[in-house]
């Protein structure tokens, strides 16, 4: 079911302040793609249930009723702090809720809920200045910072490189009081983030950081796609040239898997 399913959200959501749990995360992905195709409007009573939670994301049916109780509990008071920029007039910031309401029915293992109308314009129709990847490209990570980190670099998938600075980061991952130092952030944060984006996307990121003065400022990612492993072919060898390395006994399978060798 997971099959060519796109995330597609405007860079100004990928880009905004916000903190979500990983179930909190999931349930948004899961129906952000469920609806794929469809376009996405405040007036709709959405539905994730357990099940398809496990087939999206992959997670066993126990997490995924857990995921969901808690992201009922939690989303509803969930914000979004967006920086809003019309031309010529004074930039503002602009703070909104994921959803206007949501249930869990719990016998059913069920979510309900709505989009704010403030944030419909963030996921649907969008034309321009957006981010879309297979859901797939995330499912397997556990670190929210990592699939966040991960929809920063696609962003700029087109140059292979990204420069972000801390505090920025911080801030729009709101963790500026979880890891003042960055050694802290380095450690609790990035590098899982990108362990778990090295492991299970399609793309390998390296990282540095840069300097401004005395401080470290900014951290640099490069990254590319993975390239594809290249099937391992077995040689092959003919029974005559292979007679003469069998045990006594051994059959021609056994002698095959022994050696790594076809034997025809």
């Amino acid at each position: 079911m997971r099959k060519n399913l796109q995330i597609k959200k405007s860079n100004a959501l990928v880009e905004a302040g916000y903190r979500l749990t990983l179930g909190e995360h999931r349930l948004i992905l899961a129906c952000i793609a469920k609806s794929q195709g469809q376009t996405l409007n405040d007036q709709t009573l959405y539905e994730v249930d357990a099940l398809s939670v496990v087939d999206l994301v992959g997670v066993t049916r126990q997490t995924a009723y857990e995921e969901l109780k808690d992201a009922a509990d939690r989303l509803f008071n969930r914000q979004i702090t967006v920086p809003y920029d019309q031309a010529g007039e004074t930039p503002v910031i602009k703070r909104f809720r994921w959803v206007q309401q949501i249930e869990y029915v719990e016998t059913l293992g069920l979510v309900r809920f709505q989009f704010t109308s403030a944030l419909i314009p963030y996921l649907s129709e969008l034309k321009e200045r957006f981010t879309v990847y297979p859901i797939d490209d995330v499912v397997k990570m556990t670190s929210i910072h990592a699939i966040r980190l991960y929809e920063l670099l696609v962003q700029w998938r087109s140059t292979g490189k990204r420069e972000i600075e801390i505090a920025w980061l911080k801030k729009t991952f709101k963790i500026a009081d979880s890891y003042k130092s960055i050694s802290d952030l380095k450690r609790w944060v990035i590098a899982p983030a990108i362990e778990q984006i090295n492991l299970h996307s399609p793309i390998q990121v390296g990282w540095e950081q840069k300097k401004t003065g005395r401080s470290v400022t900014h951290l640099v990612f490069e990254f590319s796609p993975k390239k594809p492993l290249k099937p391992k072919i077995k040689k092959t060898l003919s029974r005559e040239q292979a007679k003469d390395l069998a045990r006594p006994g051994e059959s021609w399978d056994d002698l095959s898997k022994r050696l790594g060798m076809v034997i025809s």
